[in-house]
């Protein structure tokens, strides 16, 4: 998917959703990973066309959340937002010392908690720094592993919105990328825009159970092919949804 077919998937995210407003100041949380990255570089970009299409403008602010683990050099990262005119900023936090203090029961770093900590961290840092506004970077196969997660351990049928309001903080959270595949962001990113990648210093990175689910699919995928699309379908697909209903209702149907 070239570049501006990702730009294609944010304006789409955009308006169907109602994403995306005048005056906006947008914090992106960038990890220094492919997603987050390449969502901070579409929404520069995406300004202009906002400002085309739409008569509206907003702005997009980069923030770093250095969470303290080790290893990880985000000097080209500046350089790169930089050389692009994107404000940025790299925040100091605490959070890895404070995880190591809650292992689970194996002594790893619990990541529902660190999830929690990070949200809490980035919306501070974003209120900071003026924003009305937080993006994540999760794209469309992050919505389809949240739905088997949900349902494979937590017995339901539940995935993250495309853009909600979180009372308790006084914050938006959208997400542009619901529409953009996980392949076609890292080929974009890698291949095209050849952004400036930080590895992840995470003790846990790659062995979770999201990648578990993440192989699962993979399997899924390769012997049903059709299931790729229709999955993500079918998480929009509010007309069709049918789930058990407790009661005497259907007798009257």
């Amino acid at each position: 998917m070239p570049f501006k077919q990702i730009l294609g998937a944010v304006r789409k995210a955009d308006l169907d959703y109602g994403l995306i407003h005048d005056s906006d100041r947008i914090c992106v949380g960038v990890s220094g990973g492919k997603d987050s990255l390449l969502l901070l570089h579409a929404l520069s970009i995406y300004r202009n066309i906002k400002e085309k299409y739409d008569h509206e403008s907003f702005e997009v602010v980069g923030i770093h959340l250095n969470m303290g683990f080790s290893g990880g050099d985000f000097q080209p990262i500046r350089d790169f937002e930089e050389a692009h005119h994107v404000e940025y900023h790299d925040v100091d936090t605490r959070i890895y010392d404070i995880l190591r203090l809650y292992p689970n029961s194996d002594g790893q770093i619990q990541c529902s908690r660190c999830s929690t900590l990070k949200k809490g961290a980035i919306v501070k840092a974003a209120k900071e720094y003026g924003c009305t506004k937080t993006a994540f970077a999760h794209h469309a196969d992050d919505a389809v592993e949240t739905l088997f997660l949900n349902m494979i351990y937590g017995g339901r049928i539940a995935v993250f919105e495309p853009g909600m309001h979180l009372e308790r903080a006084d914050m938006d959270f959208i997400r542009p990328f619901v529409y953009a595949r996980e392949d076609d962001i890292s080929n974009t990113a890698l291949n095209e825009i050849h952004l400036p990648i930080v590895k992840s210093g995470c003790p846990n990175d790659g062995f979770t159970k999201r990648q578990d689910i993440k192989e699962l699919l993979s399997s899924i995928y390769e012997k049903y092919p059709e299931a790729r699309h229709n999955f993500l379908t079918a998480i929009g697909n509010q007309e069709q949804l049918k789930l058990w209903a407790r009661g005497a209702d259907w007798q009257k149907m």
